[in-house]
């Protein structure tokens, strides 16, 4: 089965909406604009039930099939946020807000699923209860655990929960997954540093924060190259570094190091937490300062359950004609969160040879709006078929 016909017949129509939203990119919980625009379209679809204010500004659409035998409830989600950076691909449907970009393809995301539930609305062919939720803040809020702290799950029944993102690099079309972990967890890690700061000159007389910071970069490396078993996956990088003084002939009393922990499983996340603090610990001990770490722990892995990953591979070869085995990558996905609360699946598509997620060139690729709204619409006949 390829392409939905209806869906292939709405091709202009979702790809103005998706260009609309990319022209008014809203940053975390701030998308009042688009989710406006989500519950106006969904009640406009016909959909049973359209629910604002779930997880602060996201928004919950209901659609039931012709019948419900089962009692079957699946859910599809779509991020609506951008990024807090300027564009600068000059296209005529470019970002009108300065300092605001829809730079990781999240407007074609909510575009897809909007498609797809008008499809849904019009055909009802199946035998249950489809969910499509519309999750703000996924860029560094983590919208889909307030979603979840909402009572996203249990409010609405939702079962099984899936969700797409575009690739970049892949050919433009292909779809990809794997079962298992296929994105990391986020952490990040902050550690200020107090020595005793004095006068270049003098070294003997002070407690050297910059020798410090400079051992303890170099010491963090060797967690991952030492401590950690090198077949599980993991990064741990200094991002960020700066002293209390921008003097040559001073030495500053204090400092601080910031960056992010990338693993794809608890045991290694749990490892390294531990370990990065010994070694700062240990390390500034030594000079004779003091350390305070803050370890902070972003999203979890996102982690793919075997069965509803079997049925997204089979729905994706449906409308496209294969599916590939996706790599287990480092970049993070707060959908992990809704994967922790139901079995579900996150899946892949190829955006072609664009520039990369968070760049300032950036646009998601309109031709594959079919395909993308063709696999929501088929995940949900397929898991749940018309009785």
């Amino acid at each position: 089965m390829p392409i939905k016909n209806r869906l292939a017949e709405m091709h202009g129509e979702i790809t103005a909406w998706r260009r609309d939203i990319h022209e008014h990119p809203e940053i975390l919980y701030d998308t009042h604009r688009t989710s406006a625009l989500v519950a106006e379209k969904l009640a406009a679809f016909g959909c049973d039930q359209v629910v604002t204010g779930i997880g602060r500004t996201g928004v919950v659409g209901v659609i039931r099939g012709k019948t419900d035998t089962r009692g079957r409830v699946i859910g599809l989600r779509a991020d609506m946020d951008a990024l807090p950076m300027q564009e600068q691909t000059g296209l005529e449907h470019a970002s009108k807000t300065p300092g605001a970009m829809h730079a990781c393809g999240h407007d074609g995301h909510t575009a897809m699923v909007l498609g797809a539930a008008k499809y849904l609305a019009e055909t009802r062919n199946f035998d249950g209860t489809a969910v499509v939720i519309f999750q703000p803040a996924e860029e560094g809020g983590n919208g889909a655990e307030a979603m979840c702290k909402d009572g996203l799950m249990d409010r609405f029944g939702i079962q099984e929960v899936y969700a797409m993102h575009n690739v970049p690099g892949l050919p433009t079309g292909q779809f990809a997954i794997r079962s298992g972990p296929l994105l990391a967890a986020a952490d990040e890690f902050d550690i200020h540093l107090e020595g005793r700061g004095g006068h270049a000159a003098k070294p003997q007389e002070t407690v050297d924060t910059t020798v410090m910071l400079s051992q303890i970069i170099v010491a963090l490396q060797t967690i991952v190259s030492r401590n950690a078993d090198p077949i599980l996956q993991a990064v741990l990088s200094v991002t960020s570094v700066e002293t209390s003084s921008n003097a040559f002939n001073v030495i500053p009393q204090s400092a601080r190091l910031r960056g992010t922990v990338r693993t794809h499983s608890n045991e290694m996340r749990e490892l390294i937490e531990q370990r990065l603090g010994e070694v700062v610990q240990g390390i500034v001990a030594t000079f004779g300062g003091n350390a305070e770490v803050t370890y902070s722990r972003g999203v979890p892995v996102t982690v793919n359950a075997a069965e509803p990953t079997a049925h997204a591979a089979e729905a994706a070869i449906a409308v496209g004609g294969s599916c590939d085995e996706a790599p287990m990558v480092m970049g993070g996905e707060d959908f992990s969160f809704m994967l922790e609360e139901r079995p579900g699946a996150f899946i892949i598509l190829g955006n072609g040879h664009s520039a990369g997620l968070h760049h300032p060139e950036y646009d998601f690729n309109d031709e594959i709006i079919p395909l993308g709204c063709s696999w929501f619409a088929e995940m949900v006949e397929r898991r749940m078929p018309a009785a």
